[in-house]
């Protein structure tokens, strides 16, 4: 299963009964293992975890360490990017890894995580 149908079967298992927003993710790694993550809502909204940080999550707890890149499914018209939060994650974690955006329509666009977060916040300044 390629990267792509993986972050769209992830998404069917997410969590989202207030929104109804299901989104899904699929992080690989460089041994090529795949890390899949949905959001998880909760009623507080606060508390809601996205798709990407899961996967991330996910990964790391399992002992991945360096990603190659990452697919985001969600079902809109506009491809929805990874929020300010996951960018964040994503940086920490994951570096300048590329990202595949998607829908169900079989709309994509691939592009790095330096394209979306230009001035991440990262150990270089702690």
């Amino acid at each position: 299963m390629n990267l792509i149908d993986s972050a769209l079967e992830a998404r069917l298992k997410a969590h989202a009964p207030y929104s109804h927003f299901l989104v899904g993710a699929a992080l690989e790694d460089i041994d090529g293992r795949v890390f899949l993550g949905c959001n998880i809502e909760n009623a507080t909204y606060a508390l809601s975890v996205c798709a990407e940080r899961v996967a991330v999550l996910k990964a790391i707890s399992e002992g991945a360490r360096k990603f190659q890149r990452i697919a985001v499914a969600a079902d809109t018209d506009v491809l929805t990017p990874p929020c300010g939060a996951c960018r964040q994650i994503l940086w920490e974690f994951c570096g300048d890894v590329e990202i595949t955006l998607t829908n169900l329509h079989g709309k994509t666009e691939t592009l790095q995580l330096r394209d979306l977060f230009p001035r991440p916040f990262d150990d270089s300044f702690i």
